[in-house]
């Protein structure tokens, strides 16, 4: 293999997602990034230090599109749209970026600042969604935690080929999320009676 003129980071970077995307996160190796892109492995050693940096490195980008979408959607919506533009989103994400998905869902090293912003930054914004309800402390925090599962739940099952009846998924994912608004509704009322 001749060596590939204009490898950088930034291509390194593209070729893992596409890999993760298309095949799923394991299949990312170091050999079989080097195959894709015609290079010899120990060459991927001038970009990345090793396979957990290169998974840090997907999971930085996934965050970082991750928080960009949900941006997008945010800034347009208003009361409930606004939860349901952002599991749409989400959803949307995790459809459109599966390896990325993947990469995102890793538990971070804790001592990893960087990935623990990026992380932050995502949580930020699902806790912005919550607080248009009137939750704060640990209901916005119990809230986030449902909706999470709520999402990734629906993600993973999807991904695994589990709903195997003829329905309309979409039809299906609506009428979790409005199930989650009038959870969340009722929760604030119940706040609100105390």
């Amino acid at each position: 293999m001749s060596p590939r003129i204009g490898l950088d980071r930034a291509t390194l970077l593209q070729a893992a997602t596409e890999m993760a995307d298309e095949h799923g996160l394991e299949s990312v190796t170091l050999a079989s990034l080097a195959q894709k892109l015609k290079i010899r492995s120990p060459s991927l050693y001038n970009h990345v230090n090793g396979l957990p940096d290169l998974r840090r490195e997907l999971a930085l980008s996934g965050l970082g599109k991750m928080a960009e979408s949900f941006e997008a959607v945010l800034d347009e919506a208003e009361g409930d749209e606004t939860l349901r533009a952002f599991s749409r989103a989400y959803l949307a994400f995790a459809r459109r970026h599966p390896g990325l998905y993947e990469a995102v869902q890793r538990a971070p090293d804790p001592d990893d600042a960087v990935l623990a912003e990026a992380g932050g930054r995502v949580v930020s914004l699902v806790v912005r969604v919550i607080e248009t309800y009137g939750l704060r402390g640990d209901a916005a925090i119990h809230a986030v935690r449902g909706i999470r599962s709520v999402l990734h739940g629906f993600v993973s099952i999807e991904r695994q080929g589990g709903f195997g009846m003829p329905l309309d998924l979409d039809v299906t994912f609506r009428l979790l999320v409005d199930t989650f608004i009038a959870g969340v509704k009722a929760l604030r009322a119940q706040g609100e009676a105390n």
